[in-house]
Order: C-alpha cells, then structure tokens, then sequence
C-alpha cells in the first residue's frame, strides 16, 4: 500500500510521472481562480520536504488516555522570537480533532532508517494508533506528555497558539516549548515525488 502523507497540498498520494496522467475527472478541471487538482499535486510533488512524526496524547480516550500518531510533510519553522512552528493537518482527521481540544503536541523528524514508521502512520485503515506504539521505541515528553521517537533527528514539543482554516487544512501555529537532540544515525527521511527518500 502506498503512502498517505498529510501535507499542504491534500492528504493523498502524490503522481511520481513527470507529467499527470490525462483521465478528465472533476479533480482535472481547474478551479474558478487556479489550477486543477492535479496539476496542483503533480507540481508540488517536486518539492521536497522533511517528514516528520506527529504526535499527542488524548487523555479523553479510555481510562490511561491514548496516543495518536500522524506522518506529515508539511512542518516548517515560522519565527526565531518567539520560536513558532507551523503545521498542517487534514481537517476533520483524527489529529485535527484532537489538537483542536488539545493545544499540546509534539513532532519528531525522522530520519532515513525511519522510513517504515512513516509508512505505518501514514497508511489508511491502520491498526490502532494504540498498537503501533507498543512497537514503536519512544518516550513519553516532559512538557506535552506525547509521545517522542527514540533515534530521531530532533524532538520538538509545541504548544498551538492560533489556528487557521484553509481549504480542506488546518494551520497550527504552535510555540516550541522543548526541544530533544537524541542524535539519531543517517540523514533526513524527505518525501519526494511520492516517495520516501534519503539524502543521495
């Protein structure tokens, strides 16, 4: 099963042809003011981006809580004073519903080793967050008490401070609370094209 990465651009997976297949559906006429659909993801899915693992803690579910876990492309820094994050969740998902209730989450950026935890909490139809987690080495952060990846780049938790809807996203601008440097080995995992990739 291929990748679904939750991103600016749409939380699905993007075309790797060089150009975009031709089959005239609605997601191939353009928009009033815009490109169509696919134009847009066969554009975008020339940029580059990190991947990184987004985390919370839902204390509502259960009587210990639950985490969940998300893969996303879209994470950038936004300011140095004050340090500001963004991030962008498909609305409606379940990390979207939750961080609308819960300010405090946080991201680990995985590196190329991590590969095949971006594919897990990336894929539809997954075996509970819950499960994945029992597999997935990690600690628990002092500050967002979200789970954090053992062997990542770097750790971040973050607590939003404002949210924007836009299109079928939301943006979180959030204030970095901590930061972690486990140290973990290799390069960045970056998506590219529709796929996972490292640093050649």
């Amino acid at each position: 099963m291929r990748p679904v990465v939750a991103g600016i651009y749409g939380a699905g997976v993007y075309p790797t042809t060089e150009q975009p297949a031709h089959h005239p559906s609605e997601a191939d006429t353009p928009h009033p003011e815009g490109v169509s659909t696919e134009h847009f993801r066969a554009a975008m899915a020339r940029l580059a981006s990190g991947v990184v693992l987004v985390t919370g803690h839902d204390e509502e579910d259960g009587p210990r809580g639950s985490d969940v876990g998300m893969t996303a492309t879209a994470f950038v820094s936004v300011s140095l004073e004050p340090p500001l994050v963004l991030l962008s969740v498909r609305t409606e998902s379940r990390m979207d519903e939750l961080l609308e209730r819960q300010p405090l989450w946080a991201a680990s950026l995985l590196t190329e080793e991590q590969r095949q935890t971006a594919g897990r909490f990336a894929m539809k139809g997954r075996l509970s967050d819950r499960l994945m987690f029992q597999e997935t080495p990690h600690v628990r952060g002092e500050f967002s008490g979200a789970p954090l990846l053992d062997g990542a780049l770097a750790q971040l938790e973050c607590r939003t401070e404002q949210r924007v809807a836009a299109g079928d996203h939301t943006l979180l601008v959030a204030r970095v609370l901590n930061t972690v440097l486990p140290g973990g080995q290799g390069g960045p995992l970056t998506y590219f094209q529709g796929r996972y990739r490292g640093l050649a």
